[in-house]
């Protein structure tokens, strides 16, 4: 009988619920799962809050949510966790996991960690060393509005996508539990992957495999019909919706979920999630592998069951991909809610009213952003105004953004909201309480050379 590993995807981000994870952890035959926390500004925020803190900086949910409701169980069933949840303090993240166990008895627990992302020290060498730090966002395209010179007095955090080799040396090290900073998501669910079938690490197609099986659980719930376009209405038991599972053999790559949960495992539910974020079908680029998914398939083998197939890898691209957070500047977000009739012309006037006076005050925002909830916040110039549209509407927020580099420009559009309760057209209604100036944290992607890299594993014992 060939060798089946099972491995499970237990969060999709900082914030989503434990429950999926923790029935998984006690309900499903799996040997691993691997918890992503990080999407790409989650790292600016806890670098900020480190800032301000150095216990913080990583996401504490790890511990506090899933540890501590399941933790013991996966230990007992040998259950092995792969997190990101290290964020920008991998130490304090370990510290914490050092002390759940601790209080749990768990003597003899191991916890691997990786460290290696952080390069904001080498960014200086880097410069004087002629690397320009290219924008992954102005690539084929004429904007150049922002240069990497441009914010360098700014940044918050520089952390590379590091791939799955020194998460896979903590697995073979015997780690309960390992612990990232900002790798890449999928790479949590390739390493174990390759080290229980043992690939090397040039072999592409397998890393391919293995990648794909992590991106398709990376997402937790999205990858098990939430978030599902084709049909959400066909998703049975939402509330207790069941995050996917990968099994794979030498020879066959599937995707399931626990027994007795909601949520949908199908060809339709899976193929949204296989292409999500991917931008070329045929050249998706990781740190591990260059994975081509062309003329891959995907097929219903059972109830809850798809089959995967055909996936091909090619060698890893020379460069790795760098989150670059950084202070943007300032926002103020202010609303108020109107009721048919003349829902969206009072909304509107008002807001009109609002820009008049802003002109009388002199304030130089350096962007206003004006939309009405319910009408066109979403679709923006796409949305449906026509007269017999906006005629229907029952109720319209408006909404107006304000953004400056200076945080006194964004202040004084707040005091002219609430005002217009009693001073503007009939209905207004203060919706959401008294905006307050918010700073705007922003993102720079962008790619270093892989042998600027120092990436190690450590591995303690409580």
């Amino acid at each position: 009988m060939s060798k089946k590993i099972a491995i499970g995807g237990g969060q999709g981000f900082w914030g989503d619920s434990p429950d999926a994870a923790i029935h998984m952890i006690e309900n499903a035959d799996i040997q691993y799962m691997g918890l992503d926390y990080l999407a790409e500004l989650t790292l600016s925020i806890m670098a900020r809050q480190k800032i301000k803190d150095p216990s913080k900086g990583f996401a504490p949910d790890f511990v506090t949510r899933i540890l501590k409701n399941a933790g013991r169980t996966a230990y007992e069933k040998n259950i092995r966790m792969i997190t990101d949840a290290g964020g920008m303090n991998v130490d304090g993240c370990v510290d914490a996991i050092k002390n759940w166990a601790k209080e749990e008895g768990l003597e003899g627990y191991k916890i691997g960690y990786v460290t290696g992302d952080d390069i904001k020290d080498k960014i200086p060498e880097l410069i004087k060393n002629g690397w320009d730090f290219p924008s992954m966002d102005t690539v084929g395209s004429n904007d150049n509005s922002v240069t990497f010179k441009d914010i360098q007095d700014k940044i918050y955090n520089c952390n590379a996508y590091i791939g799955h080799e020194a998460i896979r040396d903590t697995i073979a090290n015997g780690a309960d539990v390992v612990v990232t900073g900002r790798a890449a998501d999928s790479a949590l669910f390739l390493a174990p992957l390759a080290h229980e079938f043992g690939w090397k690490n040039d072999d592409w197609d397998n890393l391919a495999k293995g990648i794909m099986a992590g991106h398709l659980l990376e997402c937790g719930g999205q990858g098990a019909g939430g978030n599902f376009m084709y049909d959400w209405r066909g998703v049975p038991d939402m509330e207790h919706l069941g995050f996917p599972i990968a099994e794979l053999t030498e020879n066959t790559f599937e995707i399931t979920k626990a027994p007795n949960c909601g949520g949908l495992i199908s060809e339709q539910s899976v193929k949204e999630q296989f292409l999500y974020e991917v931008l070329d079908p045929a050249n998706y680029l990781t740190p591990d592998v260059n994975v081509d998914i062309s003329k891959a398939t995907v097929s219903q083998v059972g109830d809850n069951r798809v089959r995967i197939g055909e996936i091909r890898g090619k060698e890893k691209p020379d460069t790795i991909k760098l989150c670059v957070g950084y202070h943007k500047g300032w926002k103020t977000v202010s609303m108020l809610s109107f009721a048919w009739p003349d829902a969206y012309e009072k909304a509107k006037y008002c807001s009109e009213i609002i820009m008049k006076k802003m002109k009388e005050r002199g304030m130089k925002a350096d962007d206003v952003h004006i939309s009405f909830i319910g009408l066109d916040s979403l679709h923006l110039g796409v949305a449906d105004k026509s007269p017999e549209t906006i005629a229907r509407l029952n109720e319209c927020v408006m909404r107006i953004a304000v953004f400056s580099e200076d945080k006194n420009e964004c202040a004084k559009i707040i005091p002219e909201i609430s005002p217009l309760q009693l001073n503007g057209p009939q209905g207004a209604s203060f919706f959401g309480g008294r905006a307050h100036v918010q700073e705007v944290m922003a993102l720079y992607p962008t790619v270093v050379p892989r042998d600027v890299l120092d990436v190690r594993s450590h591995i303690i014992t409580v």
